[in-house]
């Protein structure tokens, strides 16, 4: 999935105009660094010191999916924002890195904790480019009501199951189960978790945060 930022969609319309044989500088200069724009921008964004604000370039110049009381606190890191979509009352704790690049779906009243990391692509050690092949990057998804400890990896591939528990610190390789608490490196099973859960989140947030 490829990340239309405003500055990439500019930069693409351009290029149907003039034609390849006869791109500008500026265009040139656009297509090599649009994607670290992206990034710089979305950063500064994520440092903006109003959740409404933050919230605003999020849905509107981003585009990125969010439902109703989406709590998103400062620091996120997000690749690819169009492939992020979060669910009604769901909590972003800060710090979060969501790498978006083959879809990231978070589902209603989810939690994640400080510095949780998703990251839905990586590298294959073996491949002599040190590329990231088919079988090394896949979406992940989050049903509603899990909670994600602080600290925790969540790789390529994986269903966090609804009302799952995360411990602190865990990196996740592989599906965890509904209503199930799992923690360690690799996440391993430790416990069952009550399936009575019926709470909502309202879009409550910490000022300032």
């Amino acid at each position: 999935m490829i990340c239309l930022s405003p500055i990439t969609i500019w930069a693409s319309k351009q290029q149907d105009v003039l034609g390849t044989k006869h791109k500008s500088f500026k265009i040139r200069l656009a297509n090599k660094y649009c994607w670290w724009f992206e990034r710089l921008f979305i950063y500064w964004c994520s440092n903006i010191h109003s959740h409404r604000i933050r919230l605003f370039f999020y849905k509107k110049i981003y585009r990125i999916n969010l439902e109703k009381d989406v709590v998103i606190y400062s620091g996120a890191e997000i690749r690819n924002p169009n492939g992020l979509h979060i669910g009604k009352g769901s909590i972003i704790g800060s710090n979060a890195i969501l790498d978006a690049r083959a879809g990231i779906d978070i589902g209603k009243n989810v939690n994640f904790s400080s510095n949780v990391s998703i990251w839905t692509l990586q590298h294959d050690y073996r491949d002599p480019d040190f590329a990231c092949n088919p079988k090394h990057y896949g979406p992940v998804k989050i049903c509603d009501r899990a909670w994600i400890g602080p600290n925790s990896i969540i790789l390529r591939n994986v269903t966090i199951g609804e009302g799952a528990v995360v411990a602190a610190g865990s990196v996740v390789t592989h599906d965890i189960p509904p209503y199930e608490v799992w923690g360690g490196i690799p996440a391993r099973y430790i416990s069952k978790r009550p399936q009575n859960m019926r709470y909502e989140f309202k879009g409550t947030y910490c000022h300032f945060l």
